[in-house]
């Protein structure tokens, strides 16, 4: 579905990626691992047109999106959880989520807003607040829930759990486990590596901007070494 080879990026002068190569498959969870600076948030940003790449290949469902515009992007179905959250403040819950909604793909069972509200009832509970008056967690779940409403094939969270309170994480993990039983395809960062390796199929580390090891989760659960060494604080 998704193919990245020999990706670069820079912000102006400052090349960030020199070589970052990933894959991901229909119905598939994958995982971008490494330390903080490495490049993670840099790749997504390349994938979703928000940084445009020096060079490299991006193809999605076989057709090339690098130097397409972030909109186009989306429209190709793509969902974005992005790092911090960034729901729309001023809107509340249930504005956030019919914003952007939308069923391009011609999905039979698209995602709409019972749906979400049954993925996570706090968010029914809350939908005539607006956005900046709910928790972190509250707003991942938004956010979460905003990304689905466009019907994605390719959902992609950057930080899924950064910063939650551990009922909240267990909460994001019981949903994303969900989606990877609907057979939903998603590409997902975050630092919890003991969950990451029951939930994901395949991983990918990233450092200093070079894809430096790829492999499945059994395989990453025998390489503790190399974890520690490229994942590890």
């Amino acid at each position: 579905m998704l193919s990245v080879r020999n990706l670069q990026s820079a912000y102006g002068a400052s090349q960030v990626l020199f070589d970052v190569g990933l894959e991901i498959g229909e119905g598939e969870v994958v995982t971008l691992l490494g330390r903080n600076g490495m490049g993670k948030t840099t790749t997504v940003r390349s994938l979703m047109g928000l940084l445009s790449p020096k060079a490299g290949e991006i193809s999605f469902d076989g057709r090339p999106l690098k130097g397409n515009t972030p909109e186009a992007i989306a429209r190709c179905g793509i969902g974005l959880v992005p790092e911090g959250r960034q729901v729309f403040p001023t809107l509340t819950v249930r504005e956030n989520l019919v914003a952007t909604a939308a069923n391009r793909l011609g999905r039979a069972s698209p995602w709409t807003l019972e749906r979400v509200y049954g993925l996570f009832p706090r968010l029914q509970e809350r939908a005539g607040q607006s956005a900046r008056t709910l928790s972190g967690g509250e707003q991942q779940m938004l956010a979460v829930g905003r990304a689905l409403m466009t019907n994605p094939k390719l959902l992609i969270l950057d930080e899924a759990t950064e910063g939650l309170a551990p009922v909240i994480r267990a909460e994001i993990w019981r949903c994303l486990e969900a989606l990877k039983a609907q057979g939903q395809s998603i590409l997902l960062i975050d630092k919890n590596i003991a969950v990451l390796k029951r939930l994901a199929d395949r991983h990918y580390i990233i450092e200093k901007g070079r894809t430096v090891w790829s492999g499945s989760s059994a395989e990453l659960a025998a390489q503790a070494e190399m974890v520690h060494r490229y994942v590890g604080v």
